[in-house]
C-alpha cells in the first residue's frame, strides 16, 4: 500500500515550504514593524526566512539529485546562512550616544533565518512552535519590561523625594 505523499509533486512541496517560511518570518516581522516600530519589519523578516528556506530547498535538491556523484552537505548551506545573517544583523545594530539600538531586531532576524532553515529541512512543527515562542518573547516581554520600568521609576521618585527632605 503506497502513501498518498508519494504522489505529491516535489515542486508543490517546495512551494509549500517556501510559503510557510515566508509566512512565519512575516508574522514575526509584523510584530517588529507594528508594535516595536522598527524599520526592519514584515517584508525584511519574511524575505530573510524565505531566502534561508530557498537555500536549504536547493541544497536538499542538489544533494538528492547528485547522490553518489558529488559529496554535498546541506548543513554547509545552513552554516553559511547563519554567517550571512550575522553580517546583516551587525548592520542593524547601532550606537546612539550611550544607547544601543537594533539588537532585538537583529536577534529576531537571526530567528527568521533559522525558521527558514527549519522549514527547508521539513521541521514544520518546530518552526511553528519557534514562531509562537518568538512572538511570546517579543510581545509578552513588552508588558514585563513596561512593568519593570514603571516600578523602577516609582522607586527612583521615592528615593529622590526622600533625599529632598
Amino acid at each position: 500500500m503506497q502513501s498518498a505523499l508519494q504522489f505529491v509533486d516535489p515542486t508543490a512541496i517546495a512551494f509549500g515550504k517556501l510559503f510557510l517560511a515566508m509566512l512565519l518570518g512575516g508574522i514575526i516581522g509584523t510584530e517588529r514593524a507594528v508594535l516595536a516600530r522598527q524599520a526592519a519589519g514584515t517584508r525584511t523578516f519574511g524575505l530573510v526566512s524565505l531566502g534561508s528556506c530557498l537555500l536549504i530547498v536547493i541544497g536538499n535538491y542538489v544533494n538528492s539529485a547528485y547522490l553518489g556523484v558529488i559529496d554535498f552537505q546541506p548543513m554547509i548551506i545552513a552554516a553559511a546562512i547563519v554567517t550571512g545573517i550575522g553580517f546583516i544583523g551587525g548592520g542593524l545594530i547601532i550606537f546612539r550616544g550611550e544607547a544601543l539600538h537594533g539588537v532585538t531586531t537583529a536577534a529576531g532576524l537571526w530567528i527568521a533565518a533559522a525558521l527558514g532553515i527549519a522549514v527547508g529541512f521539513g521541521l514544520y512543527s518546530v518552526a511553528v512552535f519557534t514562531t509562537i515562542l518568538t512572538l511570546a518573547m517579543f510581545m509578552g516581554m513588552w508588558y514585563v519590561e513596561d512593568k519593570f520600568k514603571h516600578w523602577f521609576v516609582e522607586i527612583e521618585h521615592l528615593t529622590h523625594a526622600k533625599e529632598q527632605k
